[in-house]
């Protein structure tokens, strides 16, 4: 089977960002801080959102707690729970890094005969990959609950 382009061209734009040398934060690291930006997260569900395993999570969240960019709580009710939170330094390097990321994008986006296009692609693609998350989050949480009724 020949290369799926579409998937290429993702993968190389990705592989783009990660080698932007101007940024103080990595893309993993820029991720994490992006979804972290919309609210605390539990270490558990960051993971999945990130499709990452829970070792490279805690490797970046200490590589951001050792920068002061995020912060670790263990909620008293639940002390298995790790509640991660970013800070105030987190979103200005969160802003800083945003900024240097969008310019390696615009760059090639510019080149586009129809930027605006591509940009609004994006957003779409964006609330597509939401979705496929929350979708998998409920049939997660079911099949938990499946489980626990047939103990």
């Amino acid at each position: 089977m020949p290369v799926d382009l579409p998937t290429l061209t993702v993968a190389r734009l990705s592989r783009l960002l990660e080698n932007n040398v101007t940024s103080t934060l990595t893309l993993p690291q820029y991720r994490v801080l992006g979804l972290l930006s919309t609210g605390d997260e539990r270490a558990t569900q960051l993971a999945s959102r990130l499709a990452v395993t829970k070792p490279t999570l805690t490797a970046l969240v200490d590589s951001l707690c050792e920068r002061g960019y995020v912060t670790r709580e263990t909620p008293a009710a639940d002390r298995r729970a790790v509640r991660l939170s970013i800070t105030a330094e987190g979103r200005t390097a969160l802003g800083e890094a945003a900024v240097q990321f969008r310019v390696l994008l615009d760059d090639v986006v510019g080149r586009c005969r129809h930027p605006h296009a591509v940009l609004a692609a994006l957003e779409e693609l964006r609330g597509a990959l939401d979705a496929r998350w929350a979708e998998r989050t409920a049939i997660a949480a079911a099949q938990s609950i499946e489980e626990k009724a047939a103990r």
